[in-house]
């Protein structure tokens, strides 16, 4: 058996070769990807939705450019649906070692009328939700959850009230159990809301002159929730501060842009 050059000078720090020979040799300098799967709130919009943006549409502005963003999320769908239809196999196809898997479902897992997409918080909402951790471990990629970001909801004493019910913490628990970063979407969107007020958290959310929407975010909001994912990134030590940008900076609505819908 001949050896690389890599590998000659692991064994001679005294890594074990079996070792050296098991770790994913990665390209020089090459990019990473992170993949995103999620729901309407995170997905990519197309000109007949403008102006909603999926916060995911936002990601690429805070992230280093070593590090891709592959947004696999889609409306309507829960943890469940996104299974269901192939679309994790299709992301577990492509994934490379070293790659993030990034999870956010909760919004459509909640709605009990609807058993394609219906998961109970603490049984089948957990189970899908492994599948995700372990179908990126298996591929050498890491696994990231992220609790669902909140809806625009404010009680008569204009306190921000959470709409999730029992789903964020049983992804807390899954992600303590299973020692996956987790990224507190929904709790830092909460206080988020809380700060701005009724009023202000409009010029977050998808409303318009024809439209009221408080699930679904315009440019500004998408961008807020975004940065607040990238920061959790950062404090669970899934990144470092190199491979993110523009934290406190400005990003520009105009750098939104919704392509045209494919056919």
């Amino acid at each position: 058996m001949s050896l690389t050059r890599r590998q000659v000078s692991v064994v001679g720090l005294g890594i074990p070769l079996a070792l050296a020979l098991s770790r994913p040799v990665e390209a020089a300098g090459r990019h990473r990807t992170l993949h995103l799967a999620g729901d309407s709130t995170a997905a990519q919009k197309y000109a007949d939705a403008a102006p909603e943006t999926g916060w995911g549409m936002a990601l690429p502005f805070l992230l280093g450019r070593r590090l891709e963003v592959a947004n696999h999320a889609v409306n309507g769908r829960s943890s469940k649906s996104f299974v269901d239809e192939g679309r994790l196999d299709a992301i577990l196809s492509s994934i490379r070692p070293g790659d993030l898997l990034l999870v956010q479902f909760a919004h459509n897992d909640e709605k009990s009328a609807d058993p394609s997409r219906y998961t109970e918080p603490w049984t089948t909402y957990q189970e899908y939700l492994r599948l995700y951790v372990d179908g990126a471990r298996s591929r050498g990629a890491r696994p990231v959850l992220a609790t669902a970001v909140e809806r625009r909801r404010f009680d008569a004493d204009g306190r921000a009230v959470p709409s999730h019910g029992e789903y964020p913490a049983a992804m807390r628990e899954l992600a303590r159990r299973e020692r996956v970063p987790l990224l507190d979407v929904q709790a830092l969107s909460l206080a988020l809301w809380q700060e701005l007020g009724a009023e202000e958290t409009k010029k977050y959310f998808n409303w318009t002159a024809t439209e009221q929407d408080n699930t679904h975010f315009n440019p500004p909001g998408a961008i807020a929730v975004a940065r607040l994912a990238v920061r959790e990134l950062l404090r669970t030590r899934v990144l470092a501060r190199r491979e993110v940008r523009r934290l406190d900076g400005t990003v520009p609505e105009s750098w939104i842009t919704w392509p045209e819908p494919v056919a």
